[in-house]
């Protein structure tokens, strides 16, 4: 796998030790060792990123462990294993950041569920823009929310796939989408990749749960 040149762009550091042990749980630590490995991120075996906000986990570090993940496990097991990495990311990480920290409150729970996700989703784009470098903007239609990140880590320097690969995020969007709403399940599909040669990384969330 050729390495991914560094972006210079940044997630939180917690974010990265996060991601890095959800793939532990999942795959042991021996496999761990070898996707790190295989992504050339051998700085990370048995010394995860610290446990903090600073910007340090490179945009490219993310990109090269979904690939590394894919090469390793193929598509669609890679896949299945960046839904996970991506939904533990948001169920340790992200639900006490400030911006969700109210959804969190009976004054939210008792709100309709569309109510719930109006104010839910665009509060997690909030907090990727605040605290990291990936600038994330949601719009609303008639029957979905559009998500689009407009500097996606997930697909960092990629190109040449056949359809879109950042399911690291779509993990992510999933596990928030159920903690904002109170425990459903949302349809969550990748329209637009960078990777595939878009401008975006657009992911499109259905407004009814899945039955």
């Amino acid at each position: 796998m050729s390495p991914i040149p560094k972006a210079g762009l940044y997630y939180p550091s917690k974010f990265g030790m996060i991601m890095i042990k959800a793939l532990e749980d999942v795959m042991g630590k021996n496999g761990l060792n070898a996707i790190l490995n295989l992504a050339g991120l051998s700085n990370f075996v048995d010394n995860y990123p610290a446990d903090n906000l600073e910007k340090t986990f490179d945009f490219a570090d993310v990109s090269s462990i979904n690939i590394a993940l894919e090469e390793m496990y193929g598509p669609r097991g890679g896949r299945g294993l960046a839904l996970r990495a991506g939904r533990a990311t948001f169920a340790d990480a992200l639900k006490n950041f400030g911006a969700l920290a109210g959804v969190g409150d009976l004054a939210f729970k008792v709100l309709p569920l569309q109510a719930k996700l109006r104010i839910g989703i665009p509060a997690m784009a909030k907090i990727f823009t605040q605290v990291s470098d990936q600038h994330s903007t949601v719009e609303e239609r008639e029957n979905e929310f559009v998500y689009t990140i407009h500097k996606c880590p997930v697909c960092w320097g990629r190109s040449g796939v056949d359809k879109p690969v950042c399911f690291i995020a779509v993990g992510l969007l999933q596990e928030g989408l159920k903690w904002v709403s109170g425990g459903n399940e949302f349809r969550v599909n990748e329209s637009k990749c960078v990777a595939l040669g878009e401008d975006i990384c657009e992911f499109i969330i259905q407004k009814e749960p899945i039955a």
